[in-house]
Order: structure tokens, then C-alpha cells, then sequence
């Protein structure tokens, strides 16, 4: 078992980027709502462990059974989590996207499921995005999945980036998938970790959303997160997501133009805050190195599996001109 390090975006050991495109964090953020919430959380006592209060007003955002939500630490603990549930429950094998987070394949591995793409390998453990990162692109593993139930398979669709989507409608969701939610990133507030899952209806009958929560240890949600979480459910939060949406959708539009000026390929398909480009280097990490010494990071996506390529989180117009200002300065 090799213990590297997961790449991630965001803070490195130079700090946090004066201009940060490696992640997909919402960059109209942070929501004011949420951190007027984390400024006036109690930190001096426990949250409630049963965390009553956030799951109903969980429920009711998401109009199901308060039964069906579990909490998580992120959606990062709660992938290996389930991960382990997966192994206990007998399955031996995980399916993942050929281009996606790390972590899933990385939990497979950690309990010791074999790890494949595609929809041929069931009963396992299926992972599913959308948008997906790093491309932005909508699923095609969730219209197979509406083929394929009753298979004995455990499907999860990470919901990540669903509060972030620019462009497209949502594909229908079929009975029996979990929804892992994190939306730190769609309210700008990345650094608050935090997240919960809404279980299948029959998760609920077969114990296995109890099972779920039995796997977590005791508060895997502090105050700050507790806090984020009760936030995201107000119409206020979710008033100002839908106004920082449009700002996004021209942001995006002009950091399309400025890629293409630049001379970079950019992957089409994109519905999400994000994209996927191809810089005309023969030495990308030199080049990243040479953009993260001028405080510009973009999130190399050799570790998705798309080497030569970097994704860039939508920014602002002065993030933007940097961008442009470093990258002429270096490859004139």
C-alpha cells in the first residue's frame, strides 16, 4: 500500500495563492450568510452529538425522512466510510471514473476492493459526479445506473459540484443512489469541512443508513461545520448562490477567451465553475512552478489521469489579468 500523498488544490507548502485556480471553491464567497454563521457559532460547548436540530433541517431542505440523513466529517470521510460498509457488506469490487477524485479509487484500495472504470463490473461499489470534476461534464455513469437496478450494486453520486452547475439540467437521479453533499465549495468557505449524505429510501428499511452512521466516530461534526450546514439551507444562502451563479456564468465566458488568447486547448463540455485546458508547453510542471512563484496555482490533473492538462476554477477579472500578465511573461 503506497503512502503517498493524495493531490489536492488549494494551500501549499508556499501558503495559500494570492490567485488560487486549483480549486473549485465558489469565488464570489464566502456567502455572507454562512460566515455570519460561523462567526457567531458557540464554540465553547459540544454540538448536539445526535445532531437533531441539522438533520431535520436537512430533511426538510431536501424533502425526505429525517432517517435518511447521515452526517459526515466531509465528503472525503464519509467516501472512505462507506468504502468500509462496502467491504463489510461483502462487496469486493469499486467502479469509479476513469477521469475523477482520487479518493474514491484511494478507499477501494485502502480496503483492499479491486478498482475498475466503466458500468461492466457489479455487484460493486459505483461512484458517479456531476459535473464531474476535472472536466466539468455531466455523468454518463447515471444513465446506465437507471438500466442496472437491482443489481446488488452500492451507487453513490457526489454531489459536490451540483450547486455549482452553470449550464444544463440535472440527470435524473434512479431509486437506491446515495447523494453525498458538500457544500463548502459552492458557499466559499472550503476551509469549514463538512458534509452529510441522503440515504436511499431503502437504506433506511435495511439498516444500512444506521449502519452508516454506527461506522462514524463521535462528532464528526464540530460547530464551524454544524454552523456551515445549518446555513446552507436558508432561502437567503440559497438567494445568494443563485445571484453568484450568474456572476460565475460571465466570469467563466471571459476566462474561456482569455485561455484561447493564450493559445490553450480547452476540453469542451463544461457545465460546472470549472474546465479542463492544455497548455502549448513540453514542460507543464516548469511551468506551473514558474505561474505558483508569481502566487498563481492551477491544479495539475496528471493525478485525474489527463497528464499534460491543468484544471482552472472560474475567477475573478483581476485573477484573470494575472494569470494572463504571468503566463506572457513566462512563455512570451
Amino acid at each position: 500500500m503506497s503512502d503517498q500523498a493524495p493531490a489536492h488544490g488549494g494551500p501549499d507548502a508556499l501558503g495559500v495563492p494570492l490567485h488560487d485556480f486549483s480549486t473549485n471553491a465558489n469565488a464570489c464567497g464566502p456567502c455572507p450568510v454562512a460566515f455570519a454563521a460561523l462567526q457567531q457559532a458557540d464554540r465553547q460547548h459540544y454540538p448536539d452529538p445526535a445532531y437533531t436540530r441539522l438533520r431535520a433541517l436537512l430533511a426538510g431542505f431536501h424533502g425526505v425522512d429525517v432517517e435518511r440523513i447521515v452526517i459526515a466529517a466531509s465528503a472525503s470521510e464519509f467516501i472512505h466510510r462507506i468504502t468500509a460498509h462496502a467491504a463489510r457488506s461483502g462487496l469486493r469490487r469499486a467502479v469509479s471514473p476513469a477521469h475523477g477524485y482520487g479518493d474514491y479509487a484511494r478507499a477501494a484500495r485502502n480496503w483492499g476492493l479491486d478498482c475498475g472504470t466503466g458500468q461492466a463490473m457489479a455487484p460493486a461499489l459505483h461512484w458517479a459526479c456531476e459535473p464531474a470534476s476535472p472536466l466539468g461534464m455531466a455523468d454518463a455513469a447515471l444513465a446506465a445506473w437507471v438500466q442496472r437496478q437491482g443489481d446488488g450494486a452500492l451507487r453513490v453520486l457526489d454531489c459536490a459540484y451540483a450547486p455549482l452547475r452553470l449550464d444544463g439540467q440535472a440527470t435524473a437521479l434512479p431509486e437506491g443512489v446515495w447523494q453525498l453533499w458538500s457544500p463548502n465549495k459552492a458557499l466559499g468557505l472550503t476551509g469549514v469541512r463538512a458534509a452529510y449524505a441522503i440515504a436511499p429510501a431503502a437504506a433506511v428499511t435495511d439498516g444500512s443508513a444506521a449502519a452508516l452512521r454506527a461506522l462514524a466516530p463521535s462528532w464528526p461534526l464540530g460547530v464551524d461545520g454544524v454552523a456551515l450546514l445549518s446555513a446552507w439551507v436558508q432561502a437567503d444562502t440559497q438567494d445568494w448562490l443563485a445571484q453568484s451563479l450568474a456572476t460565475l456564468r460571465q466570469w467563466k465566458a471571459a476566462q474561456l477567451r482569455l485561455c484561447a488568447d493564450l493559445g490553450w486547448a480547452v476540453l469542451p463540455g463544461s457545465l460546472a465553475n470549472f474546465f479542463t485546458a492544455r497548455p502549448p508547453v513540453p514542460d507543464l510542471a516548469a511551468a506551473l512552478q514558474a505561474l505558483r512563484a508569481q502566487g498563481i496555482k492551477l491544479r495539475d490533473c496528471a493525478s485525474f489521469g489527463l497528464a499534460g492538462h491543468v484544471r482552472l476554477g472560474v475567477l475573478a477579472p483581476a485573477a484573470q489579468r494575472a494569470l494572463a500578465a504571468a503566463w506572457r511573461q513566462w512563455a512570451p
